[in-house]
């Protein structure tokens, strides 16, 4: 365990645009979708959030393809919240493109622009984009070589193998401060490193078994950091879950789209049916569903956060078909229940 001060950590919301039900149970538009996102983000502003994150996704069941316009229209209706990706699919973009984007993001927000930089766990973008899922190992690789420099916000001389090279690339616009800038992992050991190589701040997305499993990532990367001659970086977390006034009221909510969204996925994946029972073992204190009361909620984020040493943790509050009025709820008492029960229970 790692004992952490109530400063130490900041808590986040994520969603990924998922197409939800209304009222008479129909889905709603991808416009109506996207819409409500915004609306998330200024209510999760309204109640203190430090965080919201939007992730990149080209399927049916998601609406947001392009996180940093969605996230640009937040800015302009919020003051103080981060706003970043929950990933930017690295791989398939340019990762000039991608700095100018965030940078202008970071202006518009005034200094808010965070981006999290994944290799993507859907693949759907490499064929869109034009990129041989071959590569998809060294596209990541050479591509957050390349985006490590553009960082650094001065004229660039890079080659690689996969891209065309530059020759002393001046890209605008231009920080002033420097762009906060994470790589998401979902636990393998070379990911951890990579992270650690460059400079990252390192996100574990844990969606699957307890959250104590992946402390030996952190004691890796935190090793790496080291061996590569660099300061303490911040660890972070992403974890689905559903806050309601009860647990039983939480789960009743939340357990079709966790269904739905399971068996969509597993269906391509081979996974097996999700069930009832699988679904209550996750939200248990094994699992890794963050699904329940304030209280319920809030000792599961204080526990994993204490296991990992993690000075963020993001909920992915969207899950499935569940609805918008359900999750602005579940956005209220994050705000306003959990966060304080968090740092009450970690100055205990």
């Amino acid at each position: 365990m790692t004992t952490l001060s109530p400063q130490d950590l900041d808590l986040g919301l994520d969603t990924f645009g998922d197409v939800t039900r209304d009222a008479s149970g129909e889905l709603i538009s991808d416009a109506e979708t996207i819409r409500n996102v915004v609306d998330q983000a200024v209510l999760a502003d309204e109640v203190g959030v430090a965080f919201f994150g939007v992730g990149e996704h080209h399927r049916p069941e998601f609406a947001i393809s392009s996180p940093e316009i969605v996230l640009a229209a937040a800015a302009a209706r919020t003051k103080n919240i981060h706003l970043g990706t929950a990933v930017t699919v690295l791989s398939s973009d340019d990762p000039v493109r991608v700095y100018e984007r965030f940078a202008t993001l970071d202006a518009v927000s005034n200094g808010r622009a965070e981006v999290i930089l994944g290799r993507g766990s859907f693949i759907e973008s490499f064929p869109l984009f034009g990129y041989d899922l071959r590569d998809y190992e060294a596209l990541f690789e050479e591509k957050l070589d390349l985006f490590s420099q553009l960082l650094i916000e001065k004229p660039v001389t890079w080659r690689g193998a996969l891209r065309e090279p530059l020759t002393d690339a001046n890209v605008f616009p231009k920080t002033g401060h420097g762009l906060t800038a994470w790589v998401g992992v979902g636990g393998t050991p070379e990911s951890v490193v990579r992270a650690a190589r460059y400079g990252y701040g390192l996100m574990l997305a844990i969606i699957g078994g307890p959250a104590a499993r992946f402390r030996p990532f952190v004691d890796l990367y935190h090793r790496s950091l080291d061996s590569f001659g660099r300061d303490r970086l911040p660890v972070g977390i992403h974890s689905p879950g559903h806050i309601a006034e009860t647990d039983q009221l939480a789960w009743e909510e939340a357990y079709e789209g966790f269904e739905s969204m399971n068996n969509t996925i597993g269906k391509e994946r081979g996974w097996p049916a999700y069930s009832r029972g699988r679904f209550q073992h996750d939200v248990g204190p094994e699992g890794s569903l963050y699904v329940g009361s304030p209280e319920t909620v809030a000792r599961k984020i204080t526990d994993t956060v204490q296991r990992l040493g993690g000075t963020r943790f993001d909920m992915k509050f969207s899950t499935g078909t569940l609805s918008h009025a359900k999750m602005m709820r579940s956005i209220e008492l994050f705000g306003t229940r959990v966060q304080p029960l968090v740092r009450d229970m970690l100055s205990s």
